[in-house]
């Protein structure tokens, strides 16, 4: 498969000034039409029931992606599928398993982050004693 710079190569090599052309008009255009594309979001919102219903809504009702409803209200698209495909978040619940995660979530994001091992420490268990690997004899001459 030809990259669109070795197409055009090919195009000038054969002298279609035509197609040229057309591929020029063609870029113009499409540089005309981008748009900045909003980023991925900084805060999320939470999730709620109000929320998912939008979700659900949006998605029966446009032909958005999930990534482009992820975008539109503000939560990441694997909240947005948890919504759609699963139907989680559309109650109150607080004893919900989504709900009872997200708390958990954010208990440990709360605490003091736990004291890891050092390194050199886990370096100084006593080494395995490593088995004796047998040695065979050598017999030179008759035996």
């Amino acid at each position: 498969m030809a990259t669109l710079k070795e197409f055009e190569e090919a195009l000038r090599e054969q002298g279609m000034h035509m197609a040229l052309a057309l591929l020029q008009r063609l870029r113009e255009r499409d540089r005309a039409s981008r748009s900045v594309r909003p980023a991925r979001r900084l805060t999320g919102q939470k999730m709620t029931p109000d929320l998912a219903r939008a979700i659900l809504e949006l998605h029966a009702s446009t032909g958005m992606t999930q990534q482009e409803i992820a975008f539109k209200v503000g939560v990441n698209q694997g909240r947005v599928n948890e919504v759609i495909k699963h139907g989680k978040w559309l109650t109150d619940d607080p004893q919900a398993p989504e709900a009872v995660a997200r708390d958990k979530a954010k208990a440990r994001m709360r605490s003091e982050p736990k004291a890891r091992r050092p390194k050199a420490e886990a370096r100084l268990r006593p080494a395995r004693a490593k088995k004796p690997t047998p040695q065979g004899e050598l017999l030179l001459g008759e035996p």
